[in-house]
């Protein structure tokens, strides 16, 4: 009994000190990050004139905390002032709240939580990934409502990234992820004939606006949200982002074209768009070999990654006509983002095992 209530104390005094990749507390390894100790921050790559503006000179890569299994689906509260996101794998929402810098624990059991995003009235929308496989939203009072969890009679594959709009309308994607296998939840087999793109109405009801996508993934909107973009995991040589034209009534979508085409090994996941129309860009490796092998030792040979992984770590950040025009290097792979803080101009960074954040000259559309 003491034991236990020593691991308790611990717990608590861990949580309560924000830290986090301690031992049960964290499920996961901490990592060790240090700075970079000059101005601008060498890790900011300018790779067009344009991206200058948007870099501060006096500002720095931070990490916030680390200890997660598969950092994702970053949302800021502005009411609240901190930022939540997703560890995928240990079934668990995590928080870093501004105004301590505390990060630790927020909430387990929550199925396998991957995107979430709050409202325009400050409620949390969180895709369930797996088990329940549905978009729930937390009212003030605590209570979660269901908004969705099946299409036409059907559950859902494994719900992934979201987006509100203006209008408050929900849209989300719904790729096979979560029940692809044991890692992100509990493997199932789909019931949906198609991986899509869903919007909800102010009215409740739920439709699929994008159907012929193989796994669409992250999802976010143009300033002036008269274009839809969206992520595409499978289905083409390289991962891409498609670009829509959004009906006058904000219902439907057409016209479908391909923005940015990742060109290689490198991997979109989730992204944010900026009020100038920038889409920063989680970015990594696919984990794509080539013919090649190296040798490893003890007469064993491995197949040789494409590209450099490790120089592919970071926020890749193009311009609205999907030219790429800066980047963010990282330690680690970064899978979603979002901008945060009051003025909407911290970009906290869900990357694998850690949150990242740099203050930048560019601002959040949303």
């Amino acid at each position: 009994m003491q034991d236990n209530n020593s691991r308790r104390r611990f717990l608590k005094t861990a949580s309560a000190t924000g830290i986090a990749g301690l031992s049960g507390l964290a499920g996961a390894q901490s990592f060790d990050f240090k700075p970079n100790q000059r101005y601008p921050d060498p890790s900011v790559y300018v790779l067009d004139p344009s991206f200058a503006k948007y870099r501060l000179y006096s500002s720095t890569v931070e990490q916030l905390g680390s200890g997660m299994r598969w950092a994702e689906g970053p949302a800021y509260s502005v009411e609240g002032g901190y930022l939540l996101l997703s560890d995928i794998p240990n079934n668990r929402l995590m928080k870093y709240d501004e105004k301590t810098g505390k990060f630790g624990v927020f909430k387990t059991g929550v199925n396998y939580t991957n995107g979430n995003v709050f409202d325009r009235q400050g409620r949390l929308i969180s895709c369930e990934h797996s088990v329940t496989r549905r978009i729930v939203r937390t009212e003030k009072n605590g209570k979660q409502t269901v908004l969705a969890d099946n299409y036409e009679g059907k559950r859902l594959n494994a719900p992934n990234d979201i987006v509100v709009k203006s209008d408050d309308s929900i849209w989300f994607t719904d790729p096979t992820f979560g029940i692809g296998g044991e890692w992100e939840g509990f493997k199932a087999r789909p019931e949906q004939a198609t991986t899509n793109v869903y919007r909800i109405g102010k009215d409740g009801k739920l439709t699929a606006v994008i159907t012929e996508l193989v796994n669409p993934n992250g999802l976010a909107f143009s300033p002036d949200e008269k274009k839809l973009y969206v992520v595409e995991w499978k289905g083409t040589p390289n991962r891409s982002i498609w670009s829509y034209d959004v009906s006058d009534d904000g219902t439907t979508v057409s016209n479908k074209t391909k923005l940015i085409d990742a060109d290689g090994p490198g991997a979109f996941d989730g992204f944010k768009v900026d009020r100038d129309g920038n889409l920063w860009c989680g970015w990594g490796y696919t984990g794509a070999f080539g013919t090649e092998t190296t040798d490893i030792g003890a007469g064993m040979k491995a197949l040789t990654p494409l590209g450099k992984p490790e120089e592919m770590d970071g926020v890749k950040i193009f311009n609205p006509q999907g030219k790429p025009i800066g980047f963010i290097k990282l330690p680690e792979r970064c899978p979603n983002l979002v901008f945060g803080g009051p003025k909407r101009n911290r970009l906290y960074m869900a990357s694998s095992h850690s949150l990242y954040a740099l203050y930048v000259e560019a601002f959040g559309a949303v």
